[in-house]
């Protein structure tokens, strides 16, 4: 059993995340990725549904072949033709895990599988006893655990740690549960099925009311120690819980998630970057941690309070996620102090007087401009008001 203080990040950006509309990946972008993913400091990467496609198979072989230093997964649902197309295409890893997953609620159940309950307690043990047979890592999931029937979740997740699971995943798989009621389907699985204690406990939550990263964290406070997610929070419909979050919240709220985790913090930027390039889409602007906006300041006040002391307006630094400075943009709702900031990087030091009249054209001009540009400060300034430039 790992540090019980220690976080392990489960990446799923190359499954769950590539499943999503426009998030598609070929094969050498996946494999890219994955390298990049290692290097972050992903715990164990899903790299794919080996039987989903023979595209995807050849994804997760190569991944298994090529990539060292972290455990690769594929996932599988529970039917043994795709438990063994997950055991072929693990098997290069030194580290390597299959994943399987059953619905556990009773919509699912009827609607979608048309099985009883007991037909899938039995299904659920004769998989994970199956995928045993290619690796001894093996993860349970309980599909749609949040809408579970809590006694047979408990009987579920009991069976499937008595026939060897080693990673029991509860995921909030439509987005649907609060942080409060999933702190406590961690804490009553901990209190009712025998031998959990010798398991890690997992998070997957979508993204669907918001509370994907939220429900994330409440569920560690009940107990998991493994989370799953993805770069920038992509996967099916709204989402998944967005990796760069979760690795920040840990970072900068250590008094409320006392909590270490293996991830390399300067590589989150970069990880997201290299994601925006392999697919249709980047983070939006005022996407947490890694939006083009996550560290960037218009306002006045908030500009005034940048210089004078960073911390009055950021919890944590841009180079601590690797993301480079500050911005500081010049626009309609900026003052004095930073224009001035600015006129100063620029080689231009004006007296007050002149500030203020560079300063009654700069309003002038950001409400007619969205964008304000250097050249476009610069060409604020009166000849006669800026000071010569020593030629060398």
């Amino acid at each position: 059993m790992p540090n019980p203080d220690q976080i392990v990040f489960f990446d799923t950006t190359l499954r769950d995340g590539e499943q999503s509309p426009g998030c598609t990946m070929h094969h050498d972008e996946k494999l890219r990725m994955a390298h990049q993913l290692r290097d972050l400091g992903v715990d164990i990467l899903e790299a794919g549904f080996a039987i989903a496609s023979e595209g995807d198979f050849d994804a997760v072989r190569a991944i298994a072949r090529e990539v060292t230093g972290t455990r690769i997964a594929s996932l599988a649902r529970c039917k043994r033709e795709d438990i063994d197309a997950a055991g072929r295409a693990i098997q290069p890893a030194k580290l390597n895990r299959i994943h399987i997953f059953l619905a556990s609620s009773d919509l699912h159940l009827e609607y979608k599988l048309r099985i009883s309950r007991e037909q899938a307690l039995d299904q659920t043990a004769e998989s994970v006893r199956h995928a045993l047979t290619y690796t001894d890592n093996v993860e349970f999931s309980t599909e749609d655990g949040t809408r579970t029937d809590p006694e047979f979740l408990v009987k579920m997740i009991t069976v499937a740690v008595q026939a060897g699971a080693t990673t029991i995943n509860i995921p909030d798989t439509v987005g649907y549960t609060t942080p409060e009621e999933y702190s406590a389907i961690f804490r009553m699985v901990r209190e009712r099925v025998a031998g959990i204690e010798n398991v890690i406990l997992s998070t997957h939550c979508h993204d669907d009311l918001g509370m994907a990263v939220a429900n994330s964290l409440a569920g560690v406070q009940g107990g998991a120690r493994q989370i799953e997610c993805t770069i920038n929070g992509i996967g099916e419909r709204a989402g998944n819980a967005a990796l760069e979050e979760i690795a920040a919240a840990l970072m900068v709220r250590r008094d409320k998630l006392p909590y270490t985790s293996n991830i390399r913090m300067d590589q989150l930027y970069p990880t997201s970057q290299m994601l925006a390039e392999c697919i249709s889409f980047g983070a939006a602007p005022n996407k947490a941690v890694v939006g083009a906006n996550a560290f960037a300041h218009e306002s006045g006040i908030h500009q005034h309070g940048m210089l004078a002391n960073p911390l009055t307006y950021e919890i944590m630094t841009p180079a601590s996620v690797g993301a480079g400075s500050t911005n500081l943009v010049l626009g309609k709702h900026s003052g004095r102090r930073a224009l001035a900031d600015r006129l100063e990087r620029l080689g231009h030091t004006l007296t007050r007087e002149q500030l203020d009249e560079v300063y009654h054209r700069f309003t002038e001009l950001a409400d007619r401009k969205k964008s304000i540009y250097d050249q476009d400060i610069l060409g604020l300034l009166k000849p006669e008001k800026v000071p010569a430039v020593a030629t060398p």
